[in-house]
């Protein structure tokens, strides 16, 4: 019963941290919170497994989880952020599939509720696991960030579908078939094909939203497998993932002009050529400008709005607009920034880079607070 309490106050934290990382401000608290959560998550869950584990291996899984940890949190620059958020995301999905795939293993003959679960936690954890690596090789450069696309590779996709559903309803209404080890295996590598075929077609101006959209499904994969453990708080840690991506998503869809649909089915507006061309997009011409004429129209402003993008973090060139910033500023020029929510390559990348800058976190601006204001705007410097 005191456990239960202690996955409770676990559960209250993940919360309380999700809350707070909805504001720049709170941000850095709400992942302490977060963090917090879990290590407490953890640690409950090591004590309800006493004696059923062999306390060697988990010290030693500990041991290279935090080494690993700690490198990467101090090797990794700020612009290759990205990247490892799609790969963590990847690695969630993975553990979900090797806990669904363990218990399996071990308690053959299950329920066909218990069942359904073990396939859900196979089926999206694999999804998520192959369509993370393919968004992290896109974000790294290792693989071309343009959509590839295919003839008929939307139907193939269907088809897929259609015989993962096939092949799970076999499974679910034979659970003493002998092969059952064997379907099993094929679902979980017809699901990985799929999470790669989903992926590949779209491109790297889309990458935040998929690396929302594949959060979100680490997360039900997580949940999932929380139903086949029967462990309350990944029931819960997961169903807050899953949902919070989602809805980070659909923010992130409509503030770019995208359809939720065809993020979800793998780029299929963009086989089907309805994606808006350039000149569709932009109502007026296109003016280039030089650094000269740029200072002039800083120099005549009152007020200026800086939006930046992956221009900015591809150049590294956070501190110079800071200190372009600071410069207007004793000038006597009101200074801003509009963050818009898919600029950089995730969720949050411009607001982490500036930060690293040391702008003050008042200064930047989310897209709803930004626009009203640019009728007394002067300039919009677009990075």
């Amino acid at each position: 019963m005191t456990l239960n309490y202690l996955y409770l106050l676990a559960a209250i934290l993940f919360i309380l941290g999700i809350k707070d990382l909805t504001r720049i401000k709170t941000a850095r608290r709400g992942n302490l919170v977060s963090s917090a959560g879990m290590l407490l998550a953890v640690a409950i869950t090591l004590l309800e497994m006493q004696g059923k584990i062999g306390w060697l291996y988990i010290l030693i899984g500990i041991l290279i989880g935090t080494i690993i940890g700690w490198v990467m949190a101090i090797k990794v620059k700020m612009t290759s952020m990205p990247e490892m958020v799609a790969i963590f995301n990847g690695f969630g999905g993975a553990a979900s599939v090797l806990v669904a795939l363990s218990y399996f293993l071990i308690n053959r003959q299950l329920p066909q509720l218990d069942l359904l679960t073990v396939l859900l936690s196979v089926l999206i954890g694999s999804i998520t696991f192959t369509g993370s690596v393919i968004a992290f090789a896109k974000l790294a450069g290792y693989i071309k960030a343009r959509p590839i696309v295919f003839p008929g590779n939307n139907l193939l996709n269907l088809f897929m579908g259609i015989l993962l559903l096939g092949l799970g309803a076999i499974i679910l209404l034979s659970p003493l078939t002998p092969w059952m080890l064997t379907l099993m295996m094929a679902l979980m590598a017809l699901s990985l094909v799929l999470g790669l075929l989903l992926v590949i077609p779209i491109g790297g101006a889309d990458m935040p939203v998929v690396i929302a959209l594949l959060n979100s499904y680490s997360g039900l994969a997580a949940a999932a497998t929380g139903f086949v453990l029967k462990n309350p708080l990944l029931i819960v840690a997961g169903a807050l993932v899953g949902a919070s991506g989602i809805i980070l998503t659909q923010i992130m869809c409509k503030a770019m002009n995208r359809s939720l649909v065809n993020v979800l089915t793998g780029g299929f507006e963009a086989a089907e050529g309805t994606v808006k061309t350039a000149s569709e997009v932009y109502e007026g011409r296109i003016k280039a400008t030089t650094a000269d004429e740029l200072a002039m129209l800083f120099d005549a402003a009152r007020r200026v709005v800086i939006t930046p993008g992956y221009g900015m973090a591809a150049a590294r060139a956070q501190h110079a607009v800071r200190d372009l910033a600071n410069l207007l500023e004793k000038r006597g020029i009101v200074v801003e920034y509009g963050i818009h929510p898919v600029a950089g390559r995730m969720p949050g990348h411009m607001n982490v880079l500036l930060a690293e800058a040391e702008v003050p976190y008042d200064k930047m601006k989310e897209l709803d607070q930004i626009n009203p204001t640019f009728e007394q705007t002067d300039v919009v410097m677009v990075i």
